[in-house]
């Protein structure tokens, strides 16, 4: 029970911070929105950079990698894009495959504890062999079979946050490229295509 115990906290923990973390505005930042979408209008560069200076956030950096890149050719700027926000999605599901694993681990925990009480209080059983009081037997079941439901008391809550975290960067992920792809196209509009 200890370490399901153990397990259980630290699952609630990541799950905390990662509420925390994936915040649509600690993402994609209302006043960096706001000053790309200045930048779409007015095309200055300078003001969208200091916007995002002010607010660092992976859209933030997203934009300076772009705006450092907006030199080179359209599919150079697209690659370097492309390598930073790989970066960025790592760190948007940073905590998911713990408690992915969380998932996993906690019925088998419950299953080999369940398991190590059964061998223990039919090995003591065996050894008292006659002797047995079916409300002892009943009560010592009663126990093991509580460590089964610990293991699903945490994978069944840990499932739903793994899956409404993981569906969220997914949601975050979509917005910070359909974003990045506006400012690119804007951001070279009326250059000659580069292949």
């Amino acid at each position: 029970m200890i370490p399901m115990l153990f397990v259980s906290v630290a699952t609630v923990g990541f799950m905390i911070e990662r509420g925390l973390a994936l915040r649509r505005e600690k993402i994609l930042p209302p006043s960096v929105l706001e000053g790309l979408s200045d930048f779409q209008k007015t095309g200055n560069k300078e003001k969208l950079r200091r916007s995002c200076d002010e607010v660092p956030s992976p859209l933030s950096r997203l934009l300076v990698c772009s705006l450092d890149h907006s030199s080179q050719t359209r599919k150079e700027n697209q690659d370097a894009v492309e390598t930073q926000a790989r970066k960025e999605v790592i760190l948007l599901e940073k905590w998911l495959i713990f408690i992915e694993i969380t998932v996993g681990i906690a019925p088998l925990m419950g299953l080999l504890g369940t398991l190590h009480g059964m061998i223990t209080l039919f090995g003591g059983l065996s050894a008292n062999f006659g002797a047995a009081d079916p409300a002892l037997i009943a009560a010592g079941i009663s126990v093991t079979l509580n460590v089964t439901f610990m293991g699903l008391a945490i994978a069944i809550p840990s499932l739903i946050g793994w899956s409404f975290y993981s569906k969220k960067v997914e949601i975050l992920t979509a917005e910070l490229e359909t974003s990045l792809g506006e400012f690119i196209q804007v951001l070279y509009q009326g250059r000659k295509k580069a292949e």
